[in-house]
C-alpha cells in the first residue's frame, strides 16, 4: 500500500519554481529579491523528485513573476520550471531561457567598473550558455557560473 503526501503544502495563488538545481534555491530567492517579500515564500531543499533526483522548490504566494524575473532564474538554474497557480491549479507553465542581455540583476565583479561607482545599472551580454559566460558592457569583464554564484552569496 503506497500513500502520497505533500512535503510542502500547495498554494492557492502565486508562482511555483520547480526543478531548481539542488542547493540553488537560496540563489533564486536572492536574485528575485524575495527576502523582504511580505507574503509567504516557501523554500524546499533537496526534495526527491519523481525520478528520484534531488531538486529544490520555491513557492511564492500571491505573486506572478515577470518575464524578466523568469529569465533571471536561468542564471542560477537553467533547467528550472515556473508554474503559475490560480485556485490551486496550474494555469500556465513557463520555460526558462537566458536572455541575450542581463540587466540590473547581478553586480559586476570588477571593482573598477563604473557600475560599482556611479548610478549606472549593470548590463551583461550573454556570450555562452553552457558553460555560462557573461560579458560586462562597460568594462568588458567576463563572469562565469562560479562568479555569478559568488555575487549572489
Amino acid at each position: 500500500m503506497s500513500s502520497k503526501s505533500l512535503k510542502v503544502s500547495a498554494i492557492n495563488n502565486g508562482t511555483v519554481i520547480d526543478h531548481i538545481s539542488p542547493r540553488k534555491a537560496y540563489g533564486v530567492v536572492k536574485i528575485l529579491r524575495l527576502e523582504k517579500y511580505p507574503e509567504t515564500v516557501t523554500i524546499a531543499c533537496n526534495v526527491t523528485g519523481g525520478k528520484s533526483e534531488k531538486k529544490d522548490i520555491v513557492k511564492i504566494e500571491n505573486r506572478v513573476l515577470s518575464s524578466e524575473e523568469v529569465s533571471s532564474i536561468a542564471l542560477i538554474s537553467p533547467e528550472a520550471t515556473v508554474n503559475i497557480i490560480k485556485n490551486y491549479d496550474v494555469i500556465e507553465k513557463r520555460k526558462i531561457s537566458l536572455p541575450e542581455m542581463v540587466e540590473n540583476i547581478i553586480p559586476c565583479t570588477n571593482p573598477l567598473c563604473i557600475t560599482n561607482h556611479e548610478n549606472v545599472g549593470t548590463k551583461f551580454r550573454l556570450e555562452g550558455k553552457k558553460p555560462l559566460l557573461l560579458r560586462c558592457e562597460y568594462c568588458e569583464r567576463t563572469m562565469d557560473e562560479k562568479d555569478v554564484e559568488k555575487v549572489l552569496g
